[in-house]
């Protein structure tokens, strides 16, 4: 039996807090793009063009992951019956693009200004701009861990990730701009800027992995796959359940295994204790949409079977 996610009043408070999410993201980005903006064309310091940049494609990313939570969250369709959870992990993808052409682009603007050194312009303007930046961002960091804690939302995760970066940088270009404009240390800031340059990148590899994994449907940890045959297997009546997969699309979880019941159980019972482990598993995964097979316990399987008092789920293989 095939059991669908019902929306909650609890789900329903969560689209709402992704979609204020997206929106406070794409509303920090655009007011840091003017303030340093204004910081870069008065100093003229590469570390400021590099945050510049890094604020440009941050809103550009969270342009995309406003859209692309949006259609998430429509309901499946004739067209799409697993929901368009997908778009999530794409936008994720489309962030790591952005983020590591800025990368490319800060590392020619430092290699330029490495050969061509130039002293930096009110510097003390710069720093403060980056001081209010770094407020701005801590503030917003915070909110987006809040939100995809309780959210589980790989767009808005990939957004919390890219900006926690621009913390550290925010740190290297006001360092920056204090050694180049009061100790006349010019080679600081193009070395720097290539610091970040390095910083930025690895921020994008971290999203593209973590959207990749879920394009291909990863499994739940370890934990939480051992919890779910717990909970199924605190039934009394449950012999045993195979083939327990999971994977999850945007918000949503999908869940499906073979629950193993005693053969001479009658249809009507085997409904019975069906439902109930649907309740069980609906009160810790409500997004869940859950594919329960039921097999007659001494129906032959290939895999390994999960019964009480068993060794633990094994370990997943250690990514790359």
């Amino acid at each position: 039996m095939a059991l669908a996610p019902h929306l909650t009043p609890e789900i329903l408070a969560q689209q709402l807090m992704m979609r204020k999410a997206t929106r406070a993201s794409l509303a920090v980005a655009v007011g840091l793009i003017v303030l340093k903006a204004a910081a870069w064309w008065w100093t003229d310091a590469v570390s400021l063009l590099a945050s510049l940049l890094d604020s440009t494609t941050d809103a550009l990313a969270s342009g995309v992951t406003l859209v692309a939570v949006h259609a998430s969250l429509e309901p499946a369709d004739e067209e799409h019956r697993f929901g368009h959870g997908k778009l999530e992990p794409l936008a994720g993808l489309a962030q790591a693009l952005l983020v590591l052409g800025s990368a490319i682009w800060l590392v020619f603007s430092a290699v330029q200004r490495l050969r061509h050194p130039q002293p930096i312009a009110l510097g003390a303007v710069g720093i403060a701009v980056m001081i209010i930046a770094s407020i701005a961002t801590l503030a917003l960091v915070r909110y987006q861990r809040r939100v995809a804690a309780a959210t589980r939302s790989t767009a808005v995760n990939a957004d919390r990730l890219h900006y926690e970066s621009d913390l550290l940088m925010n740190a290297v270009v006001i360092a920056s701009l204090a050694a180049t404009a009061w100790l006349g240390w010019a080679v600081i800031d193009p070395l720097l800027g290539l610091c970040v340059a390095v910083l930025v990148a690895r921020s994008a590899w971290q999203i593209a992995w973590e959207s990749v994994q879920l394009l291909m449907d990863r499994e739940f940890p370890d934990a939480e796959r051992q919890g779910l045959a717990d909970a199924v297997l605190a039934h009394p009546e449950v012999r045993g359940i195979h083939d327990l997969r999971t994977r999850r699309s945007g918000t949503l979880a999908f869940v499906q295994f073979h629950l193993e019941l005693d053969p001479e159980m009658s249809l009507r019972q085997a409904h019975v204790v069906t439902d109930a482990v649907e309740a069980a598993l609906r009160e810790a995964y409500p997004q869940a949409e859950i594919l329960i097979h039921v097999d007659p316990e001494d129906h032959p399987i290939d895999g390994p079977r999960i019964v009480r008092d068993s060794q633990p789920i094994a370990p997943q293989p250690a990514k790359a």
